[in-house]
């Protein structure tokens, strides 16, 4: 019997990332499932080379650097089936015409969530020893604190508070189970039994807020969960809380945090920011009270090719005939980080 068509595919992203996405033995794979031109990548749908392209396209391989697919994207490309993203979400990738034209979406967002997960961990540990502030008076006293003045440093009780159960968020959980910590967890989807089965107590939002000493951001960014901590919120933080944000600017109000963190009422550990990046002048840059790191909690160097290995198990299994296993389905979006 003759060995089945293979689906017609193309890289769609910024092609920096092919090498640590897809390293030799993965693109070998990719090769093997998929009738694919390694050195065509695709960045300008509006190319009319890029519309010859998409005319025969079924697979789309996107990551990073990739356009949205609007109406002008999918009408260009008929044959389109799959979208196979090698990355995190998908939110800003795809719109209604493409769910109403039926094609399958898959993400590597699963992935991706696991070293943001970990960096969350490492910095709620940090935070409950106080690392970031006795580094900064290290360094200007080059001397050890009295006693005296860590008797609030550990880890032991800390009440940890996990907005949004997540992809990262649910790992986050796993990963805090080892500690001896106490964890709330707010998430309008979840059940207290399912919370219970997480390793966390179902809450409200502002009760995790003001019971939490440190308080980890993992919900969505979609209009309902727009600026959800704002001034009053905020405020319900005890003094000297802590504010973890991995997930997306847009969830804090930008000037009710600087005002409290200016004031030195709270601590933060800020990868994502409103705007991103800050701008030069942000006094967020030099307050020793924030450690702000440059959106690297994700996927970066040689974890991106985890996220190359989801998408060729994705290809391997469309090429098959099988299910995609990460597929993202329209109401997804509305819950899922």
């Amino acid at each position: 019997m003759p060995s089945p068509q293979l689906p017609r595919a193309v890289f769609a992203m910024d092609p920096v990332h092919l090498p640590l996405l897809f390293p030799p033995a993965l693109m070998a794979r990719l090769r093997q499932g998929a009738d694919l031109d390694p050195g065509l990548v695709l960045r300008d749908f509006t190319d009319p080379e890029a519309a010859e392209v998409l005319a025969t396209t079924e697979v789309l391989i996107t990551g990073w650097g990739c356009p949205s697919l609007d109406a002008d994207v999918l009408t260009a490309a008929p044959r389109l089936r799959t979208v196979l993203h090698a990355a995190g979400s998908v939110r800003s990738l795809v719109g209604e015409e493409l769910w109403e034209r039926g094609i399958s979406v898959s993400s590597a967002v699963t992935g991706n969530a696991l070293p943001v997960a970990e960096y969350t961990l490492a910095m709620i540990l940090l935070a409950g020893k106080d690392a970031f502030t006795q580094r900064e008076r290290f360094r200007t006293t080059h001397a050890y604190p009295p006693l005296t003045e860590t008797a609030h440093i550990g880890n032991l009780g800390r009440r940890i508070g996990v907005i949004g159960a997540s992809r990262v968020g649910r790992r986050l959980l796993e990963l805090l189970r080892p500690f001896d910590f106490t964890v709330l967890l707010h998430d309008p989807y979840v059940s207290p039994v399912e919370a219970t089965a997480l390793g966390a107590q179902l809450v409200s939002l502002d009760d995790l807020l003001s019971q939490c000493d440190i308080v980890s951001l993992h919900a969505p960014d979609i209009p309902e969960t727009y600026r959800m901590l704002d001034a009053g919120r905020l405020a319900l933080i005890r003094d000297g809380g802590v504010l973890i944000n991995t997930s997306r600017g847009a969830l804090v109000d930008p000037d009710a945090l600087t005002d409290e963190l200016v004031a030195g009422r709270l601590y933060a550990v800020l990868d994502v920011t409103e705007p991103e990046p800050l701008p030069a002048g942000s006094p967020l840059y030099r307050l020793p009270n924030v450690f702000l790191t440059p959106h690297i909690a994700g996927s970066l160097g040689n974890e991106l090719e985890r996220l190359g290995r989801i998408v060729v198990e994705e290809l391997e299994r469309v090429a098959s005939g099988g299910a995609l296993v990460h597929e993202v389905r329209h109401a997804d979006l509305t819950r899922v980080a």
